[in-house]
């Protein structure tokens, strides 16, 4: 009888708590079959939360790629820099701060002069937003997914509920994307 209770308690407890938001339907990107990176997003308060994940051998870069890029190379010619990572936010939805991104893994080989920063597991974004009237905004992104030997142009883009909720952010340590 007290098992009993207890489970018609939480039953009754999920039935009436707000739910939470949950991530977009996955947005994948494949070279052929083979999936390279899948992106997912979801409204947390007013905070929007893009996750990134590479599928094994497979890494992103991260949205300040060509300016740490820039900055090691101290004036000297790179031998080629890595696309950084592009979010745009359209119809529906708006930037209301600056963008944040997870600490990223430095791929750099100085002694090519090829200097690159990004993510081989998952990573996340987030900004600020102001959202429009409407029911879903329009995230896009592009960029590079690469492995040891190819990398694929990114441009995808996909719908994002404006509903949120003030569940867990799921965030970890962010750092600041310097522009």
């Amino acid at each position: 009888m007290t098992r009993f209770l207890i489970l018609l308690l939480v039953v009754v407890q999920i039935s009436v708590s707000p739910a939470f938001a949950e991530w977009s339907e996955p947005v994948e990107v494949r070279m052929g079959d083979e999936l390279c990176v899948t992106y997912q997003s979801r409204l947390v308060g007013d905070r929007l939360v893009i996750r990134v994940t590479p599928a094994e051998g497979w890494h992103t870069f991260t949205m300040d790629n060509e300016r740490r890029a820039k900055e090691a190379l101290q004036g000297k010619m790179a031998l080629g820099v890595d696309g950084p990572t592009v979010f745009t936010l359209g119809a529906g939805i708006e930037p209301a701060g600056e963008w944040s991104q997870s600490p990223p893994k430095d791929f750099s080989k100085p002694d090519l002069r090829w200097y690159s920063w990004g993510y081989e597991d998952p990573a996340v974004f987030a900004v600020e937003v102001r959202k429009g009237a409407g029911k879903a905004a329009v995230i896009g992104v592009r960029g590079q997914a690469c492995d040891a030997t190819r990398c694929k142009n990114i441009d995808v883009e996909w719908a994002q509920s404006l509903a949120a909720d003030d569940g867990p952010a799921e965030l970890g340590e962010l750092i600041p994307v310097e522009r």
